[in-house]
């Protein structure tokens, strides 16, 4: 942190169903400039925090604080948009959603910078890779300032890889940040200057990657 508020904060932040906790009590903050990588074994919470943060959740206890008029954009791990409509409708229905002034013109450049298809095949149709794609691509709506995603890379080759990681450097360039999960340790050591470790729900590690025990 560089001494000025914070882009996003969970204070205590926990999540239940029922009996189960999804994540106990946990203290976070994101900075501008910042890219955290958030790590940890399948069912550690990594998934759950980023949805709170996203506002995709409400926290069972503790809160969760967004800077004023920061946009986020969340690329949760299940791809989020509707299955019978076009990747170009998607997006054009999402860029009125996010006030974009030209949602057309929106539509059509992300579409060229993800390679997706613009033949009116219904998304559903989409390959996984595809699919990934238009999710990450809904993400950049708006221009947000945050980015939550959730194993981004994830059935991307590695040159669309390449290409998401400079989109989300360009948004840490104009002041923004990234929380993003991943399993990938070559991820961790290039794109990230911070790791949150996640164990059973609980925060086990905040700190530099170089001090990170991440096996």
């Amino acid at each position: 942190m560089n001494g000025r508020p914070p882009l996003l904060a969970a204070r205590a932040a926990a999540r239940r169903y029922g009996s189960q906790i999804a994540l106990g009590p946990t203290d976070f903050e994101l900075g501008d400039g910042e890219a955290v990588a958030l790590v940890g074994p399948n069912g550690a919470g990594k998934s759950t925090l980023l949805a709170l943060l996203a506002g995709a959740l409400e926290p069972s206890e503790g809160t969760v604080e967004r800077a004023d008029g920061v946009r986020i954009g969340w690329a949760p791990q299940r791809p989020a948009f509707y299955g019978r409509l076009t990747p170009r409708e998607n997006l054009e229905l999402f860029a009125r959603l996010e006030g974009e002034a030209d949602p057309v013109a929106a539509s059509t450049r992300l579409l060229r910078a993800f390679e997706l298809p613009d033949t009116g095949r219904a998304a559903a149709a989409l390959s996984v890779g595809n699919r990934q794609r238009l999710n990450l691509a809904l993400a950049l709506l708006g221009s947000p300032r945050v980015l939550l995603l959730d194993e981004p890379t994830a059935s991307l080759d590695p040159a669309q890889r390449q290409r998401l990681w400079e989109r989300v450097d360009a948004v840490r360039e104009r002041g923004g940040a990234v929380v993003f999960a991943t399993q990938n340790l070559e991820e961790v050591a290039g794109h990230a200057d911070r790791v949150v470790k996640l164990e059973d729900g609980r925060l086990v590690f905040d700190g530099e990657p170089a001090d990170a025990v991440l096996a």
